[in-house]
């Protein structure tokens, strides 16, 4: 029987021509909508066997794939974000149709929003990597359409003079003076200060370690401890059984509170996000000579590249070579 029904809703009754066997709701109360599904979904299945035409899957059924096989990704929530906006242009369009001209009204309609083009480049690098991997991968499409970057200006790494830093964390309440202050020690970021385990510390070994799955290049990274940050554990113990930084007894969540802006604000810093405790702690490094791969090793960075970002901040490596002309501007002076 080709349709049928459970409850209220029809189902179909569908054999392929390998004689496969197919029972799928089709979504509705009216059976002249089912036949219709019916009809339509037993000749794309002919086709597909027959032809060998690819099934054509839309733009929920890749949304729903891309999730699956991404659920690992230290950035999937962000990508969440990005596809529920997403879904307010594509939700049941098909992905062969998405086209030049659909990403270019996409762009616009972000753009229309008053964000920034790197707002609008991590949404389309996410648009992107689905195509992509529906030709690639899942062999759902045989082409997808070129998706052109926006231009993004050069940002300057924005970091504190240690005479900053040290007015910054004066103005902070305590819980947050800790934490700012451990991520200047250790260079960590905001998750892996705020997450921080008793169990990942190690006080006689003088360091703590971050998981894969709380990394976000899904590396462990080996986190050795300074007198600064051995100091500053020392002062939580004993306030939580499992939690290192805690605010009443409570684990903390956010650290870009109204407190933290406040305390920016009457040290006479501008232009300051946490994150840049991040680039403070790699710019002091770099400045004091620490070498690049160690740098990179400390940081958990997963390519070389976003460690070069910090090479310009120190110069000593290369006077050697600026010395070699001393003696030519000697002589050209005589």
């Amino acid at each position: 029987m080709p349709l049928y029904k459970r409850g209220t809703v029809w189902w179909v009754d569908v054999v392929t021509p390998s004689g496969e066997r197919i029972r799928q709701s089709a979504g509705t109360e009216i059976k002249a909508h089912a036949q219709e599904f019916h009809d339509k979904l037993k000749s794309e299945l002919w086709r597909l066997s027959k032809l060998g035409e690819k099934p054509r899957r839309t733009w929920n059924d890749a949304v729903v794939r891309w999730l699956k096989e991404q659920s690992h990704k230290a950035t999937i929530e962000t990508d969440k974000i990005h596809l529920r906006w997403l879904d307010g242009h594509l939700a049941g369009v098909l992905l062969d149709t998405i086209s030049r001209s659909t990403i270019d009204l996409i762009t616009d309609a972000k753009l229309a929003e008053g964000v920034s083009n790197a707002t609008v480049n991590r949404i389309l690098e996410v648009l992107r990597a689905i195509l992509r991997r529906a030709v690639n991968q899942w062999d759902w499409l045989d082409r997808a359409p070129q998706i052109r970057m926006l231009k993004e200006p050069t940002r300057r790494i924005r970091f504190l003079p240690r005479e900053e830093a040290q007015r910054l964390l004066a103005e902070l309440p305590p819980h947050l003076a800790d934490m700012a202050a451990f991520s200047l020690a250790t260079g960590l970021r905001r998750a892996n200060v705020t997450g921080l385990l008793w169990s990942q510390v190690d006080l006689k070994r003088r360091a703590a370690w971050i998981h894969p799955d709380q990394a976000k290049a899904r590396r462990a990274i080996a986190v050795p401890l300074n007198q600064e940050a051995m100091s500053i554990i020392q002062k939580q113990t004993g306030k939580h059984p499992q939690r290192v930084f805690t605010y009443h007894g409570s684990p903390i969540l956010q650290v870009s509170t109204k407190a933290w802006y406040s305390a920016l604000e009457r040290a006479g810093i501008e232009n300051f996000r946490w994150h840049d405790l991040r680039h403070t702690w790699a710019s002091w490094h770099v400045q004091n000579g620490t070498p690049l791969f160690a740098l990179q090793e400390m940081g958990g960075w997963e390519s070389s590249e976003m460690v070069r970002r910090y090479a310009h901040l120190t110069a000593g490596h290369l006077a050697p070579y600026a010395d070699r002309l001393e003696s030519l501007i000697a002589q050209v002076e005589l």
